[in-house]
């Protein structure tokens, strides 16, 4: 855990400045495919993935370290090789993962917010789940276990393998000659974002397009057909944590509504999207039907009001760079209660984006759990550092930021009149 917050340290900001320079550039060429809003509620997004993933929130069904110890059949020596192997393995598996996930409906929900955004920049590859509770990932390492690969090497190549995803997330690069046979590249990836009927649910592949062109899922991208970006039943809310378990609910409400009990077990199992008769004529849900022509989720919001959402942007970032720098220092149970403040953060942040009136609840919650924090600790867990000012600066930020949540939901509510 502590490793990877190390790690994350030094990734956070370069994949702000990737995004903010795609911003400028599609601006410079007058292009500009990046909203501000879509924009900040993907990267809201990647703070509650990495929160969860640092802090651990999930059960392993099997560990690749008990699979390495009980089931390898060789031990490939170390070298360019092993890391080599492992990499391979871990894109076979990425494969199945995410293809599984576009499959079945259970395991939409681990991925739906990927998908969420109508737009496509790199931002959009921030938008990981908090939703998975339960990994069977490591099963699919078996090739790598069998081999001996050690676990410790696997821990190293996994975020690489994960970082090196980021990059094809854009509109601004095009066909890439042959290496459109080789690798995904932005081309491959934009179809596998796109809902139209053309391209749905194609392109797998992470790094290496190899395993869509051998499994059957493989689609160019074609000429004169714009990938449109998003899913059927859009989400309709800027709020990552709401996105995260939308599907989840939806699935729970279908088995509940659902009079046959074939149907109440089966629904979980059967392909994305498939809902019971019954419950689907008695509960209509709203689908895209001409993917061509939708409106596109958006929230009217008064002057100022994007400035205040990239000042507490900045305020959310500084906030989870010291949980990642400290996480020793602030220990068990305390770095959860820590990660339970950012996702309250978050939710409060991105409720006031979409205009919900309950945006300034969520807000004096985040200011109670703060002035709990200071009074009772002292300081803001355990940071030694002018500690007095920090307490101070801290207590005038969560008094501002009632009170400006507080105007700007009153503003939004009286325009939205």
């Amino acid at each position: 855990m502590e490793a990877y917050g190390k790690i994350l340290l030094i990734a956070m900001p370069v994949f702000l400045l990737l995004v903010l320079f795609e911003k400028w550039y599609g601006w410079y060429k007058g292009n500009d495919t990046v909203s501000n809003m879509d924009m900040i509620s993907s990267l809201t997004s990647g703070v509650t993935n990495v929160t969860k993933d640092v802090l651990g929130l999930s059960v392993v069904v099997y560990s690749y370290g008990w699979m390495v110890n009980h089931l390898a059949i060789v031990h490939v020596k170390s070298g360019i090789w092993m890391y080599a192997i492992a990499f391979l393995v871990l894109d076979f598996a990425g494969y199945w993962i995410h293809r599984l996930a576009h499959s079945v409906n259970f395991f939409w929900n681990n991925h739906i917010i990927h998908h969420s955004s109508e737009e496509y920049n790199l931002a959009c590859a921030l938008r990981q789940s908090i939703a998975v509770f339960v990994k069977i990932y490591a099963v699919l390492l078996l090739p790598a276990a069998l081999l001996g690969v050690p676990e410790e090497v696997i821990a190293i190549v996994a975020p690489l393998h994960l970082f090196i995803q980021f990059w094809y997330h854009t509109r601004h690069i095009h066909k890439m000659g042959i290496l459109e046979k080789i690798i995904v590249t932005p081309s491959h990836h934009r179809v596998h974002h796109a809902i139209n009927p053309e391209y749905i649910d194609k392109n797998f592949s992470e790094v290496f397009i190899i395993w869509d062109q051998l499994f059957g899922t493989f689609q160019p991208e074609l000429p004169g057909v714009e990938a449109v970006y998003g899913v059927t039943i859009p989400v309709k809310t800027w709020n990552p944590v709401k996105i995260n378990f939308k599907h989840i609910v939806l699935l729970c409400r279908d088995a509940w509504r659902a009079q046959n009990w074939k149907d109440k077990f089966q629904l979980w199992f059967r392909p994305t999207g498939w809902r019971p008769q019954d419950v689907s004529e008695k509960y209509p849900l709203e689908k895209i039907s001409d993917v061509y022509h939708f409106e596109k989720y958006t929230t009217p919001v008064p002057p100022g009001f994007h400035a205040w959402c990239w000042m507490q942007l900045i305020m959310l970032l500084l906030f989870i760079s010291y949980l990642f720098g400290n996480l020793a220092a602030i220990g068990s149970p305390q770095m959860y209660v820590y990660g339970l403040f950012i996702f309250i953060f978050v939710y409060a942040m991105t409720s006031l984006m979409d205009g919900n009136k309950n945006a300034v609840y969520w807000e004096l919650l985040k200011l109670i759990m703060g002035f709990y924090f200071i009074i009772t600790k002292g300081s803001w867990f355990g940071c030694e550092w002018q500690t007095q000012s920090i307490n101070s600066l801290l207590t005038i930020y969560f008094l501002l930021s009632v009170i400006v949540v507080c105007y700007f939901n009153g503003k939004m509510k009286t325009d939205k009149h």
